[in-house]
């Protein structure tokens, strides 16, 4: 299998091999692959959680269960005030 890579990513990879932690450009990209699978393994299993949540309240909507706006209002303006802080 040949690939193609644009210089930058050429360069890229040529850096690492030059920095001694690989032996070829062939370990590089076989790295690069393995980080790209567990991230789209990781990405699934998010999804997945997701869906299943989603599903978990849908159902308790159709149950008739309801949620107080206010109460979500101020649980959602809590979490942002606190991502806000864990990035500042």
């Amino acid at each position: 299998m040949n690939v193609s890579l644009t210089p930058e990513l050429e360069q890229f990879v040529q850096t690492k091999v030059e920095s001694g932690r690989y032996n070829s450009a062939s370990e590089v990209v076989r790295e690069a692959l393995r980080l790209l699978q567990d991230h789209e393994q990781a990405r699934a299993a998010q999804l997945a959680e997701f869906n299943q949540e989603l599903g978990r309240r849908l159902a308790s909507l159709d149950r008739g269960e309801k949620v107080d706006p206010a109460k979500v209002r101020v649980r959602l303006q809590r979490k942002s005030e606190e991502r806000q802080k864990r990035t500042a």
